[in-house]
């Protein structure tokens, strides 16, 4: 089996715009190369700003937060598979672009458990899919704060567990899939005892184990009322809320407590003669991260997957010439365990993307069913004259719809101005002669 690197970030950013460089929470500052790269991105965010302004805005466009992360992981050849959002809680699947084409049945869900489930200001955000044949399932959640409101809490959890159902047959519920992360602000405090003051106080001495035995999420995973199939090791890193904001002392107007979490949880034999594994290599808090009353957490874990995965490939063949303001074919080949559907089909990218939503133009695979050979294997499609716009650098990538996958990317070509003509200043062709 081969390894996967994921590195996962929980934030809850008060509501506040990006304001600091993210290079140290994603890690890159500790690289020592870009072969030490993780393989994977989550990151889970809580409170980003949605008035009613706001969330009209991102749901055309990523917010602010979405947008930032890209910017930064877009340079080291990451690119966005997926976002997915419940008002302020906010979850975003990045990948390294090798790896695209090995995502399977990518699919979103979402659970309000606010005001009795008819508000969305708290609940959880997942992302599922599977990967090197693997399924991996990630949520994100924001649950009921307050020390008081412990039950509720458990309430959330029960909520969420059993609201989300997949498309995926075997992988139907968040605790069928192969590896199960859960991360957050989960907002459990401190069971009854110590004041703020003195929770302070031993936090200062670095009493935190003396602490995190009055930790409500703790204990409930021991008393079995939630988070029981899942596991954590215990965090060595000071209370994550609640700060004064741009500072790193606490506010003692409330108990400092561990509210941002992360947990997991593998299914180790559900293959004969494989044993899964999870191996978790970093778990702390970045103290330098002000802007927020809480401090982000960052978690880094290795996962086992197939090194002899293949399935469902389409391999595009290379493209010679494509020539803007004139139709242009593409052909490529399906392996034989893909079944095109009607709604399959083909984007045209800038190459360097930076998400999967960036495609400039795309046709359906079904219209492209002329020059198939005699299996139905090998098939061509034709795009607009409109496809491309500007000179430049391009790729293309097949998409399954009933399967919601990436099958297939192409090598990289260089799109250019028919002979005769010049670009203009709007990036647009036009012809150096008038009629």
């Amino acid at each position: 089996m081969d390894n996967l690197r994921f590195y996962m970030v929980t934030y809850n950013v008060a509501t506040k715009q990006p304001e600091q460089d993210l290079h140290k929470l994603v890690g890159f500052e500790d690289l020592k190369s870009s072969e030490t790269l993780p393989d994977f991105y989550v990151v889970g965010l809580q409170e980003v700003k949605s008035q009613p302004q706001n969330m009209v805005l991102d749901s055309i466009f990523d917010d602010p937060w979405t947008n930032a992360f890209r910017e930064v992981l877009a340079k080291m050849d990451y690119v966005k598979v997926k976002t997915v959002r419940l008002q302020g809680t906010v979850l975003n699947l990045f990948c390294l672009r090798k790896h695209l084409i090995y995502l399977r049945d990518i699919e979103t869900q979402y659970t309000r458990t606010g005001f009795r489930g008819l508000w969305g200001n708290k609940g959880a955000v997942t992302v599922r899919l599977s990967i090197y044949g693997c399924s991996i399932c990630v949520v994100n959640c924001h649950l009921t704060p307050h020390d008081h409101l412990l039950q509720q809490r458990i309430a959330d959890y029960d909520t969420i567990v059993r609201a989300q159902s997949f498309r995926a047959k075997e992988t139907s519920s968040i605790f069928f899939h192969d590896y199960v992360f859960w991360i957050g602000d989960m907002n459990f405090r401190l069971l009854e005892g110590p004041s703020a003051t003195e929770i302070d106080e031993l936090v200062g001495r670095g009493e935190l184990t003396r602490l995190l035995a009055k930790d409500q999420l703790r204990y409930v995973m021991a008393m079995g009322e939630a988070f029981g199939e899942l596991e954590e090791p215990l965090p060595t890193f000071p209370p994550t809320y609640k700060f004064e904001f741009h500072t790193s002392l606490y506010d003692l107007r409330r108990r400092p407590s561990w509210t941002d979490r992360m947990l997991y949880k593998v299914n180790a034999n559900v293959y004969e003669n494989i044993t899964l594994k999870v191996e978790q290599l970093l778990y702390r808090s970045i103290d330098s991260y002000t802007q927020s009353d809480h401090k982000p957490v960052v978690g880094e874990y290795i996962v086992k997957v197939f090194s002899d995965y293949y399935e469902r490939v389409v391999e595009f063949q290379p493209i010679d010439t494509w020539i803007i303001d004139e139709e242009n074919s593409v052909s490529y080949t399906l392996a034989t365990d893909v079944r095109p559907t009607t709604w399959d089909w083909i984007g045209i990218f800038k190459e360097g993307f930076a998400g999967l939503e960036e495609y400039l133009c795309y046709v359906y695979v079904m219209r492209g069913l002329q020059g198939a050979d005699a299996a139905g294997l090998s098939r061509t499609v034709v795009f607009p004259l409109t496809a491309v716009r500007a000179p430049g650098s391009y790729c293309l990538l097949y998409f399954s719809d009933h399967s919601a996958s990436v099958l297939g990317m192409s090598r990289p070509f260089v799109a250019t101005l028919p002979p005769g003509t010049a670009p203009s200043p709007l990036g647009t062709a036009y012809t150096d002669s008038f009629q």
